[in-house]
């Protein structure tokens, strides 16, 4: 699988990074748990099986011109896990701007081999994910635990692509 992905800046990753912090410290299963060198707050825009071969430098120019990208994160969400068990994120405000990125990234990926469903404009749901997979008391857990979750507005400011077969990442724009 490869991603398209907007990564934040530093005060936003840190401000995400508590939240994932607040959540295990309180005994929820979150994403602070990852070890993946690579792994930080991101949203994803797009997921395929292998992406057109002229894709990069398409991207690199989009991604360039849109970043930095102010969003608004706004309310907790979760996600089917096939399973009972659900993750909890973070919704992202669809600005204008952020869905018109989303569209013109899946244009550049049109021909791409087995596009991700749920990444489709028309079915994504912009999100920061805050745990892995949750039993239901454990997602009663989360919300306990983060309480009245406040908004908060930051920055993505880069972009990049992760390949989970070579487990590479490769920037993208300006990155």
């Amino acid at each position: 699988m490869q991603t398209v992905e907007l990564v934040c800046d530093a005060a936003f990753d840190r401000a995400v990074r508590e939240v994932w912090q607040r959540l295990s410290d309180g005994g929820v299963d979150s994403l602070a748990h990852n070890t993946h060198a690579g792994h930080r707050p991101h949203l994803t825009l797009a997921a395929c099986a292998r992406m057109p071969a002229d894709a990069g430098p398409r991207l690199d120019e989009l991604l360039a011109g849109a970043l930095p990208l102010t969003v608004r994160l706004s309310g907790l969400v979760s996600f089917g896990a096939r399973s009972r068990r659900r993750v909890l994120s973070w919704s992202i405000v669809p600005t204008v701007e952020l869905v018109l990125l989303h569209q013109r990234v899946w244009e550049i990926l049109a021909e791409a081999e087995e596009p991700g469903p749920y990444y489709l404009p028309g079915r994504w749901s912009p999100h920061l994910g805050l745990t892995r997979r949750l039993e239901p008391d454990a997602l009663a857990l989360a919300h306990t635990v983060l309480g009245r979750h406040p908004d908060l507005v930051g920055d993505f400011t880069a972009a990049r692509s992760f390949d989970s077969e070579s487990q590479q990442t490769t920037w993208l724009g300006a990155g």
